[in-house]
């Protein structure tokens, strides 16, 4: 991709639409990592917090989606085979002001440098946590728009209301004390209603590469369903389908 590619409208529409905060509200993120878990991860995260995400597996396909799809903010790896996240940023920089976090397997203050030199606006090592991801991406996106207010969208489930960003949930009003790994579940299944997850389906979603017994994941729930519904035995939020797994109550999201 040459230097030509990435001029004209382009630059003026991230200098104009986001750093002057004229504009909408950002919420489109671009995910650019070589490893398809981790961007699976990331995206699945990035949904349930209410943004949209475009992916890309390589640097050229990450430079082509900046030049189509104009994304709000990129999640870029620094590590990828055709070139570094470093080269992307290069590249990015000669036509548009799109906010960049880097990611990284290093933790060496060079690599860090190197990234904010060039013109990242943020930096996280591998592993991280994805809410403090999301954290970050909202505290960018209020930076560069400082007159805008972002959206957040909360999700109705039944009689609850769930504030995805806030991580908090409550019912008739109530606010509902939930742990880290029952909040992440309660928001799978209200963010899919209807959709059917074997316990795998449930693992790979919430732990990633963690491992946990298929029985830590039915107790997980069970203590879910002990904080949500009026009658734990006979469940109305987070059905049970036998010998398959479980899936959300169609009728109430």
């Amino acid at each position: 991709m040459t230097r030509g590619e990435f001029t004209g409208a382009g630059k003026n529409r991230y200098t104009d639409g986001q750093r002057g905060g004229l504009c909408r509200v950002a919420k489109t993120i671009l995910v650019v990592d070589d490893e398809e878990a981790i961007v699976e991860f990331i995206e699945i995260n990035l949904k349930r917090a209410g943004y949209d995400v475009i992916k890309a597996y390589c640097g050229e396909e990450a430079l082509k989606c900046l030049n189509e799809k104009k994304p709000d903010l990129i999640v870029l790896d620094v590590m990828m085979p055709d070139m570094t996240g470093f080269d992307v940023t290069r590249k990015a920089r000669l036509a548009y002001d799109v906010p960049i976090i880097m990611l990284t397997a290093k933790g060496e203050d060079m690599d860090k440098i190197t990234g904010l030199e060039l013109g990242a606006d943020d930096y996280m090592v591998k592993p991280f946590n994805p809410w403090e991801l999301i954290a970050r991406i909202q505290a960018i996106l209020r930076r560069i728009s400082p007159n805008k207010t972002e959206e957040v969208t909360k999700i109705s489930f039944g009689e609850m209301t769930i504030d995805p960003l806030g991580r908090k949930v409550w019912k008739q009003g109530n606010l509902i004390e939930l742990t880290p790994r029952e909040f992440d579940l309660l928001l799978l299944f209200a963010s899919h209603p209807g959709r059917i997850f074997s316990r795998e389906n449930v693992r790979k979603d919430i732990w990633g590469h963690e491992f946990i017994e298929e029985r830590s994941i039915d107790v997980h729930i069970r203590r879910l369903r002990d904080k949500i519904e009026d009658n734990p035995i006979d469940p109305n939020y987070i059905l049970t389908i036998w010998g398959v797994g479980y899936k959300s109550n169609p009728r109430l999201t």
